[in-house]
C-alpha cells in the first residue's frame, strides 16, 4: 500500500463519537427555493462524491465546517478539536501554531481532493485567530465521514485568503482578493488587486505566483491534466485560465452572461460557477462605486449557476433564479442526484432547486 495513503489511514485510528447533530432552525421555503437553515454565511459548499454527503464553510466567527446529508437534510458539527480530531502531519509548516479553536473558527473557500479508497483532503480557508489554510483528512467511515485536523498553512502577514485548491502532486493554490493597500472598489473598477500563491511541501509558506495579478482573485480550481488552473476574476466578472508551466499571466479568460461567478468547483464531473446577477433591475442595475465605496450588494440579486464548457470556451448557463425574500449572496453551487445546493456568503442558511 502507498505509504502516503497508509499515513492518512493511520491517522484515523479511533474516531471518537459521531459529530452532534445540530438542531437546524425552521425553514420555510421561497417560491423557487427550499432551504436548509441553521447555518451561518454558508459561503462554500463541496460534495464528497459518491455519497449524500456536503461540506459547508460558515464565514463568521466560530461558524467552522458543518456536514450536510442532502438525503434527510440533517446538519452535523464536523470539527470540536477533540483529542480524536488530532492528527498533526509532520509534513505541513512548522509555523502553525496548532490545531484551529471552533470558537473563532472562520471558514471560506473549501476544497476536496481525493488521496485514496474512501479518504480525501479537505482544504479550508480560515481567518479564526490566522489567515490560512487549514488541513483535514476525511474519512467516509461506516455511516457518515469524519474529519481529523492535520495542519495549517498560514499566509504572509497582511495577505488575506479567499478560495483554495491543490494539485495532485501536493502544490496547494490559495487566491488573495486584496493584497494590502486596494480595496474591493478598486477590482470592481477593473484593477488588479489580488494574486494566486502557491505551497509545495518543503517550502516554509506560501509564495506567490508571478502572472497571477487579477481584479479580485476569488474562486479558484484546478484541471485533472495536472497543468491548468481557472481562477474567477470577480472584477471582470470572468475566468482567467492560467498554465502552471507559465508566468506570463492567463492564457485565455472566459467571461460569464451577466452573473458575478464567486467560487468554482468539479461538481459531478462539471466545473459550475455561482453567483449573483450583475445587471439586477431590482437594485438599480450593476455594481457601483460612490465616492470610493463600493456597493455592498444587501440588495437581494438575483442568482446564476453557470459551467464552464472547456470545449467551446464558454460559461453556459445551468439554473437561475429571481431575488429570493429569504436568501442573497449566493456564492457557491453543488450537485447532488438532480439537485443544486447553493451557498450564501450572507444568508444563514443554504439553499435548494431541482434543475431538469
Amino acid at each position: 500500500m502507498n505509504r502516503c495513503i497508509l499515513a492518512w489511514i493511520t491517522a484515523f485510528a479511533g474516531l471518537g463519537p459521531a459529530p452532534p447533530v445540530v438542531a437546524a432552525a425552521p425553514c420555510t421555503p421561497d417560491p423557487d427555493l427550499s432551504y436548509v437553515c441553521g447555518l451561518d454565511r454558508p459561503e462554500d459548499i463541496v460534495r464528497i462524491p459518491g455519497t449524500p454527503w456536503l461540506i459547508v464553510s460558515g464565514f463568521a466567527p466560530g461558524a467552522g465546517l458543518h456536514l450536510l446529508n442532502a438525503g434527510d437534510r440533517t446538519l452535523r458539527s464536523a470539527y470540536q478539536r477533540l483529542p480524536a480530531q488530532i492528527a498533526p502531519d509532520p509534513g505541513l509548516p512548522a509555523q502553525c501554531p496548532g490545531p484551529v479553536d471552533p470558537a473563532l473558527f472562520n471558514t471560506r473557500g473549501l476544497s476536496l481532493r481525493a488521496v485514496g479508497p474512501g479518504l480525501w483532503q479537505l482544504l479550508a480557508v480560515n481567518h479564526g485567530g490566522r489567515d490560512s489554510t487549514e488541513v483535514f483528512a476525511v474519512i467516509l467511515g461506516a455511516q457518515m465521514p469524519r474529519l481529523r485536523w492535520r495542519g495549517c498553512i498560514p499566509l504572509p502577514q497582511g495577505q488575506v485568503p479567499n478560495s483554495v485548491a491543490s494539485f495532485g502532486d501536493g502544490t496547494v493554490l490559495a487566491t488573495v482578493l486584496t493584497r494590502p493597500g486596494t480595496t474591493i472598489a478598486d477590482f470592481v473598477e477593473g484593477r488588479a488587486t489580488g494574486a494566486v500563491w502557491q505551497w509545495r511541501r518543503g517550502l516554509s509558506g506560501f509564495e506567490v505566483m508571478p502572472g497571477t495579478d487579477l481584479p479580485g482573485n476569488n474562486g479558484i480550481e484546478v484541471d485533472s491534466d495536472g497543468r491548468h488552473y481557472y481562477v474567477v476574476a470577480f472584477g471582470w466578472h470572468a475566468v482567467a485560465i492560467f498554465d502552471r508551466l507559465r508566468d506570463d499571466g492567463p492564457v485565455e479568460v472566459v467571461t460569464a452572461p451577466d452573473f458575478m461567478p464567486d467560487n468554482i468547483h468539479w461538481s459531478a464531473g462539471r466545473l459550475l460557477l455561482a453567483g449573483m446577477r450583475h445587471d439586477e433591475p431590482a437594485c438599480g442595475g450593476i455594481r457601483k462605486v460612490i465616492d470610493g465605496i463600493a456597493d455592498p450588494m444587501l440588495c437581494h440579486r438575483g442568482w446564476v449557476v453557470g459551467e464552464l464548457d472547456l470545449s467551446q470556451r464558454r460559461i453556459a448557463t445551468v439554473a437561475y433564479g429571481a431575488p429570493q425574500s429569504q436568501f442573497n449572496g449566493v456564492s457557491a453551487a453543488a450537485l447532488v442526484s438532480g439537485e443544486l445546493w447553493l451557498g450564501s456568503f450572507q444568508a444563514d442558511r443554504v439553499a435548494v432547486v431541482k434543475i431538469p
